[in-house]
């Protein structure tokens, strides 16, 4: 099994990686879940080339490769095809790149391509290897009942290489957003893993020694708030017994901010992050997107109530709608500012294959020729928008320089968790009541290895930010600000400047490819 590089994106978070010494964010959990599905006696091997490469002796050993990948891996997927079929392997390639574009994929040589979802599609694919066939396009009609799906294979990975594991108590999402890929990969009626299943996945990465952040890859993990609440329940029972061994981030919907409940229920069992889908702060640009559940409330108080409550929000922004008037950027950036979030996602609107945006742009003839990258961030736009694209590029520009200039930056990571609630452990001891749980931050258990390393690289934030940044003083001023007004948020502070760096990083990157867009426009005229 291989999982094929992540290119530079929002998501690759280099910089944060540096801190938490690992070489990539996450395992494919995907494949590690199609790898429970296969007879027990196949030998398996998984190759993350996110995290290590691939060898010659893994090649010559492996009768049977199979790939997975999103769209944005879609070049390094296509590249291993052609690899191991000149190498003379059989092929297996699925997950939602494949699923959505089958035919470059099969184009590069694949002998099976896997539409769909792995529980009921990997039978299938197995009964046809048994009867000896050489080829074909796998897919099952129906979406699978989740309740039958196994505990992915997470003795597969090495977890040195990884910041943080993955699993999922869901898929499909409620919400019909004209320009997301989630019904049409996994529905509109979300499906759900019971809580039993949930807990064995937790037992199982515990017994294989992690003790650090676990993502909730769910599309949507309050799309059944009646689910949600029971599942957290459970969830904060098995921590507890277990004396709290992980920290949680998951994927909700911003309806989130107006059910105090539903979040108390996830900081309980250690939930600290969220990325919530917030877009743009014109409602009829949301309108239009289908995205109406950003609608029904104010969304900064929607983002505050998340905040002070004491979940971190990551928040993703669109620029490019149709019908998005001029000014939408520095109009995202006074949301941004409004709202203190420190880190968010700045994208140029793509059009995903197959969604409800892809179609309708196909309808009018102004989709590209080319399918997309699926980096936002970097990538350019597959589609002719409503509004110049220079005018757009300019304010995505725009954008990013001012929201990831350092002391802008800095000044909403401070007002953020300035104001967010102390930890639950920082106020029961206040009130002098004892906690029965530990919450741990972003660590795993205790080593002296663990604690040289942490050391090291604290100072090397404190030097690449206290020292050598334009906005040293502000960053001891906020050092101190923090430790003396709510100390229980300063792990997760410290964290949120050292996810800084990245997007830094990213920003140099984006002014620099746009100078570059701009000369050769100029030395073209």
């Amino acid at each position: 099994m291989i999982n094929p590089d992540f290119p530079q994106s929002y998501w690759s978070f280099p910089e944060q990686l540096k801190f938490q010494t690992a070489n990539t964010m996450l395992p494919p959990l995907g494949l590690l879940t199609v790898a429970a599905l296969l007879p027990k006696n196949w030998d398996i091997r998984l190759v993350d080339l996110a995290a290590q490469p691939t060898s010659d002796i893994d090649w010559e050993w492996a009768d049977l490769v199979m790939l997975s990948g999103m769209l944005i891996q879609q070049n390094g997927l296509l590249d291993l095809i052609k690899e191991a079929k000149r190498r003379g392997k059989t092929v297996v390639t699925g997950g939602p790149y494949p699923t959505s574009v089958p035919g470059e994929p099969i184009e590069a040589g694949c002998d099976f391509l896997v539409k769909g979802e792995g529980e009921n599609t990997i039978p299938i694919l197995i009964e046809k290897l048994k009867q000896g066939q050489l080829n074909g396009i796998i897919e099952h009609p129906e979406k699978p009942d989740l309740s039958q799906s196994p505990v992915p294979r997470f003795d597969l990975v090495d977890f040195k290489n990884y910041a943080s594991l993955g699993i999922q108590t869901s898929r499909g999402c409620p919400f019909d957003c004209e320009f997301c890929d989630i019904i049409n990969l996994y529905g509109s009626k979300p499906r759900y893993k019971t809580s039993s299943q949930i807990v064995s996945e937790l037992e199982a990465i515990y017994k294989l020694g992690w003790r650090n952040t676990v993502f909730i890859c769910d599309d949507n993990f309050i799309g059944s708030r009646k689910h949600a609440k029971s599942l957290l329940k459970d969830m904060n029972v098995w921590m507890k017994s277990h004396s709290s061994p992980f920290t949680f981030i998951t994927q909700a919907s911003i309806n989130l901010g107006q059910d105090k409940e539903m979040i108390d229920l996830m900081t309980e069992p250690n939930f600290s992050t969220v990325f919530v889908g917030l877009e743009s702060p014109d409602e009829d640009v949301l309108a239009m997107a289908n995205k109406f559940q950003n609608i029904r409330n104010p969304m900064l108080e929607s983002v505050k109530n998340i905040n002070k409550n004491g979940l971190t929000v990551l928040g993703s922004f669109i620029i490019g709608f149709d019908g998005e008037k001029p000014g939408a950027g520095q109009r995202i950036a006074s949301f941004v500012d409004a709202s203190n979030i420190p880190v968010v996602m700045i994208n140029k609107l793509q059009a995903p294959p197959n969604t409800k945006l892809w179609d309708r742009l196909k309808r009018e003839k102004r989709l590209c020729e080319q399918v997309g990258t699926g980096n936002s961030t970097i990538g350019e736009m597959n589609f002719l928008p409503s509004r110049a694209e220079t005018e757009i590029d300019r304010e995505f520009v725009a954008l990013w320089d001012e929201v990831y200039d350092a002391p802008n930056f800095f000044r909403r990571t401070y007002n953020y968790y300035i104001t967010m609630r102390p930890t639950r452990k920082a106020m029961t001891k206040k009130e002098g009541r004892k906690y029965s749980a530990k919450p741990v931050a972003y660590g795993s258990s205790f080593s002296l290895q663990k604690s040289l390393s942490d050391l090291f690289q604290f100072l090397r934030l404190c030097w690449k930010q206290g020292v050598i940044s334009k906005a040293r003083v502000q960053y001891w001023k906020q050092f101190c600000g923090i430790l003396r007004t709510n100390p229980s948020r300063f792990i997760q502070y410290l964290t949120a400047c050292a996810m800084g760096e990245d997007m830094f990083e990213l920003r140099r990157k984006i002014l620099e490819a746009h100078c570059r867009k701009e000369t050769n426009v100029d030395n073209h005229k």
